[in-house]
This record gives C-alpha cells, structure tokens and sequence, in this order.
C-alpha cells in the first residue's frame, strides 16, 4: 500500500473519532497517534493534513457533502461512509492539484476496505458531483 493511501485511511480513522466520539481535533490528535506505533513521518504529516483541512472547513464539507447526496441526511449516512467523504472533500479542497480522479478512486478503494459492498457507488457518485463543484469554482476564481 502506497503512503498516501496509508494516510487516507489514518486520516478517515481521526474523522471517525472526532465523529462518532465527539471529539474535539485537539483530543484526537493528543490520543489517535499513542497507540498507532510508527508512522512516517511522510504519511503522519499527510493524514494530519487531509484531517486539518476537514476540520478547518467542516461546515463547507457538510454542506458539499450533503447537496450532493440526493435524498441522505448527514446523520442517516453510515459514519464510515460520512467520513470517507468528508476525508475526500477536504483533499479536494485542500489539494487542488491532486487530479479529481485519483481522490474518488482512493476513496472507493477505502470504501471497500472499510464499508459495505454498496457504500463504494454511493461515494463514487456523491464525490464525482462534489468533485465537479469545487473544480468550477476553482476555475471560476481570477487567477493572481
């Protein structure tokens, strides 16, 4: 497994904590990394990004998130799944440059991994929308 894929997954588990344990981002990261042995310093430093920038701009992911998945709540939506999203958004937001295509496909790969059969459609369909929204916006913005 690549390093950035490692680091997806690591980032996916801190949102899981944050969500489901009601965490605050400071908690997760005092307690996620004690038990997690050693990391690269390369892929600690990705996964605390990707969890940084989906912190920082929750509001926005939810709202993304939650425009694009016609017909699902937030709190109706499997936490993984929730999660997954939340983690791929952020990439997108936070990574530009990282191709729309690579960011779906990883998380679908996490998707399998970690969710029902099913959940992987369902993430593919919801981030292809979101992935289309955030790169028109990108384009639509004056370039400095």
């Amino acid at each position: 497994m690549g390093t950035r894929r490692k680091s997806r997954e690591l980032a996916l588990q801190m949102l899981f904590q944050a969500d489901l344990g009601e965490q605050a981002a400071e908690q997760v990261r005092k307690t996620f990394w004690k038990g997690r042995g050693d990391v690269e310093p390369d892929v600690q430093g990705f996964a605390e990004d990707i969890f940084r920038v989906a912190q920082d701009h929750s509001e926005e992911i939810n709202k993304l998130i939650q425009s694009h998945a016609e017909n699902w709540r937030m709190d109706r939506m499997a936490a993984v799944d929730r999660n997954i999203l939340r983690a791929a958004v952020a990439e997108f937001i936070g990574f530009p440059k990282t191709p729309r295509a690579v960011v779906i496909n990883e998380a679908i790969e996490i998707a399998r991994k970690f969710s029902a059969p099913e959940s992987a459609q369902f993430i593919n369909g919801v981030l292809d929308s979101v992935g289309k929204e955030v790169e028109n916006r990108e384009s639509a913005k004056p370039a400095r």
